[in-house]
């Protein structure tokens, strides 16, 4: 992984929503494509076959994240990071979401302290959700009530206990390029742990494997830590310090992914 230094104007102006067209992959992008899956699978099965006797959390998330680096370097798809270095621990890391890469890539250039939040549905995905569960992801439920609120008391004391999370605060994507509403659960947790939160704009993810295509590209992927937001402690403004958290993380990630703002469109 490589350095880039960052590349967005905070002065640009408003982007306006796209709906992503994908061509067809083409003789030459079948190949690399089933080239591309076939060597994903196989570093994924391999991986998982060692997280399985592994001991230690700490040994498992070292070994995922070698791999991440080889897929995607395999892959063709060069990562660049800025501002990792100086990434404070614990944190409560916030990224924007685009593609179905974007995990791996974050995965391949955090340091391994981080606990992923992640959907709960991922957790019946067949191998991913076994390998997730070895590496200590937290899962938690976008619709139900109850069980919403256990999650947020789940990853409230996580993050009181200084464990480091990353989070998609969208929780979703889709084939509009932008960025949707942000749920509040990252930085209610954040405020109430007095941790910094840190957005982390990633950019490139959507064209080397854009969510309506099955097909990967290869091509360039910028990771960038922007400055981190200080949490206030614990308090009766709480609710409305993760309000505040959430707005600037979410305006400082609009400028620098430079895409549209799908809240107000």
């Amino acid at each position: 992984m490589r350095n880039a230094s960052p590349a967005r104007d905070s002065s640009r102006t408003a982007v306006e929503p796209v709906r992503e067209r994908v061509p067809g992959p083409g003789l030459g992008g079948l190949a690399y494509g089933i080239y591309s899956w076939a060597q994903f699978l196989l570093i994924g099965l391999l991986t998982l076959a060692l997280l399985l006797i592994l001991p230690t959390q700490r040994l498992r998330r070292a070994l995922t994240r070698t791999s991440a680096r080889l897929a995607l370097a395999l892959a063709g798809m060069r990562v660049r990071v800025h501002g990792l270095g100086s990434l404070p621990q614990p944190s409560v890391v916030v990224a924007n979401h685009a593609s179905y890469l974007d995990g791996v890539v974050l995965n391949a250039v955090l340091p391994t302290g981080f606990s992923f939040v992640i959907k709960r549905e991922m957790s019946s995905v067949p191998l991913a959700g076994l390998l997730l569960r070895r590496l200590g992801a937290e899962f938690v439920d976008r619709g139900g009530r109850s069980h919403g609120v256990s999650d947020a008391r789940r990853l409230l004391r996580r993050a009181i206990d200084g464990q480091a999370l990353v989070f998609f605060p969208e929780g979703t994507f889709g084939p509009v390029s932008g960025l949707l509403n942000f749920h509040i659960g990252a930085f209610a947790a954040a405020a109430r742990a007095n941790l910094p939160v840190v957005p982390v704009a990633i950019r490139g993810t959507r064209r080397c494997l854009p969510p309506a295509s099955y097909w990967p590209r290869p091509g360039r992927i910028e990771v960038q830590a922007l400055s981190p937001l200080p949490a206030l402690s614990a308090g009766p403004e709480d609710g409305d310090r993760a309000a505040s958290l959430r707005d600037q993380a979410r305006a400082a990630l609009l400028v620098a992914v430079g895409e549209p703002d799908l809240a107000r469109s």
